[in-house]
């Protein structure tokens, strides 16, 4: 997985100390543990609590970063599906748009 900066590139000014917590401690620690979950799995993971708690932006950003790890729009849209059961079916609604900007920009 790539060095992550995007706490540093957003909020470094404002938020130095959640920045350096957010780049170096949850990606650069967490997120790089591999031998206990690949990074696909953590993505699906994410993806997954992201959506069931309704969190929009952040899931799309971690579609992306999903999608980088390999997960594909099938596999999303089947994370989404079983989900609506459980975390609701408007957010499911949401999540497919989401999923579908995201898996789309390839074909552009």
């Amino acid at each position: 997985m790539a060095k992550q900066t995007a706490g540093r590139d957003q909020l470094g000014e404002l938020a130095p100390q959640f920045a350096a917590l957010n780049d170096d401690v949850l990606f650069g620690e967490v997120w790089a543990k591999t031998d206990e979950l690949s990074a696909r799995d953590r993505s699906l993971i994410t993806c997954a609590s992201l959506m069931s708690q309704g969190l929009f932006p952040q899931l799309e950003a971690h579609l992306r970063i999903g999608k980088t790890n390999g997960l594909t729009e099938k596999e999303m849209v089947a994370m989404i599906t079983h989900l609506a059961f459980y975390a609701g079916w408007p957010k499911a609604w949401s999540a497919f748009s989401l999923v579908k900007n995201v898996y789309e920009e390839e074909a552009k």
